[in-house]
């Protein structure tokens, strides 16, 4: 049986980095950003769901409304607490079934922004944590997304707080651009190869 990473940070913390890091040293990532989208766009209960919630508008075309559908949450955290609870039960059962079938693998991950936040904590049996300083993540997000500070410091301080993440997290990588990432990720894939048979009694 795989342990299961569950690889975790914040907006520019560069968790992404990290996770194909770990595809490279042939350990397979679930994305659940990329796949909850999937979900999202293909999932029967997701779509009655949100066409009930916001209205039929916001597929058109088979397609999802995105626009649409975020400014129906924007500024409301119930209608995000809705259309979260419409789309991660579908997303948890997706990474069961996608981790099933890597049974036989050592060592398989799951990346999330919002891992502790979305309850998936329980899903994995190690938590990772990629932190790197705000100045940091703040210049990364800009540069990336072309997005302001002001409206990138916002995205920030919507999410779970650095201390918060780093006490769910039983390891912690830093990605402060100075701090070499692949020894950390070689440690990190050591750790859990060492422990292996600890962690999956320990599960049991």
């Amino acid at each position: 049986m795989a342990i299961k990473i569950g690889i975790t940070g914040g907006i520019g913390s560069g968790k992404s980095v990290v996770s194909r890091l770990l595809g490279i040293m042939g350990i397979p990532v679930y994305i659940s950003d990329i796949e909850a989208k999937r979900i999202t766009q293909t999932d029967q209960v997701i779509r009655r769901g949100l066409c009930d919630l916001v209205s039929q508008d916001v597929f058109q075309g088979g397609e999802l409304n995105r626009p649409l559908l975020a400014s129906y949450m924007f500024g409301h955290p119930d209608r995000v607490q809705k259309v979260n609870e419409l789309i991660h039960p579908q997303v948890k059962e997706d990474f069961r079934q996608w981790a099933a079938r890597l049974e036989s693998e050592q060592l398989v991950g799951m990346e999330s922004a919002i891992l502790v936040e979305a309850g998936f904590k329980n899903e994995v049996d190690f938590l990772v944590m990629v932190y790197a300083p705000l100045e940091v993540r703040v210049e990364r997000a800009v540069k990336r997304d072309g997005s302001s500070r002001e409206l990138v410091m916002k995205r920030i301080e919507a999410q779970m707080s650095d201390e918060v993440k780093r006490n769910h997290a039983d390891f912690v990588i830093v990605n402060d651009d100075e701090t070499p990432l692949i020894p950390q990720v070689l440690e990190l894939i050591s750790l859990l190869s060492k422990n292996n048979h600890y962690l999956c009694s320990a599960k049991k």
